[in-house]
């Protein structure tokens, strides 16, 4: 399944990975009404530490391999969830508690989800 994702998506998870990100998912949107963005990308970490490390290495893997900037990053300065956009793909990287709380995956529940 991994290799039908977009070059980008594939970039991210290999940015999540080598930082240890946990209970990584990509939530397919393209078939929702109402997206608003063709796929997301959730993982957690433990620290906020680990959660900025996590979103360092997907913009460095990202533009070094697809020359792709993020068009709006947010949450960087608390770190217990960033957010960074990169149009077609939105990707949220959470500490544990914080994931649980906001409950991204049950907001967007008819999306084909893929645990990575």
């Amino acid at each position: 399944m991994k290799n039908t994702f977009p070059a980008i998506v594939l970039e991210a998870l290999e940015g999540i990975s080598e930082v240890k990100g946990e209970k990584t998912v990509v939530m397919d949107l393209r078939k929702l009404e109402n997206a608003v963005c063709d796929y997301f990308i959730i993982t957690e970490a433990q620290s906020t530490t680990q959660v900025s490390a996590i979103a360092g290495n997907i913009e460095k893997r990202v533009r070094q391999q697809c020359d792709e900037r993020p068009w709006h990053t947010e949450g960087a300065d608390q770190s217990e969830w960033i957010l960074m956009d990169y149009v077609n793909i939105v990707i949220h990287i959470f500490q544990s508690e914080s994931r649980d709380f906001y409950d991204i995956e049950g907001l967007w529940e008819g999306a084909d989800t893929n645990n990575i």
